[in-house]
């Protein structure tokens, strides 16, 4: 697997691996995390949140952030609520944070930013979800110090 790849080279501080991902990118890092990724936390960027296993989440073993677009029309309520039944019932440390005025994609510049469409770049969404995974970082990061020593 990649990530056994990534954690022999020397470069690399095992006890301090997480995963990010944007759209399909943040699916795929919440299913590694599911399948039980010995991760210290996962990002998910507007990201489908729905899986075909929900029972996988007991297998997480790091924490979960997801930054969603509030008005996001690809990942609807309906995802958002079982997403987060999920989580409570696995037990896992996570957060959810939604963004409102905010649709698909909206950390992707190279998009105009009408919130009419489906996917559209949220300027302040953008800089508020790089300070909010760079705080999740700063934590998690921080725990995996202090737990070593």
């Amino acid at each position: 697997m990649g990530l056994d790849v990534l954690r022999s080279l020397s470069v690399v501080n095992s006890n301090k691996l997480a995963g990010i991902g944007y759209c399909v990118g943040g699916t795929l890092v919440l299913e590694l995390a599911r399948a039980g990724a010995d991760l210290a936390g996962v990002v998910t960027f507007h990201a489908a949140l729905n899986t075909p296993r929900p029972e996988d989440a007991k297998n997480i073993r790091g924490k979960v952030l997801v930054l969603h677009g509030a008005d996001d029309p690809l990942v609807p309520d309906a995802e958002v609520l079982t997403f987060e039944k999920e989580m409570r019932d696995a037990n896992v440390d996570w957060r959810l944070i939604s963004y409102g005025n905010t649709v698909h994609s909206f950390t992707n510049w190279d998009l105009d930013s009408d919130h009419s469409k489906p996917a559209a770049y949220n300027a302040k969404s953008d800089a508020r979800s790089w300070v909010a995974m760079r705080m999740f970082f700063e934590e998690i990061f921080a725990e995996t110090l202090s737990e070593k020593r």
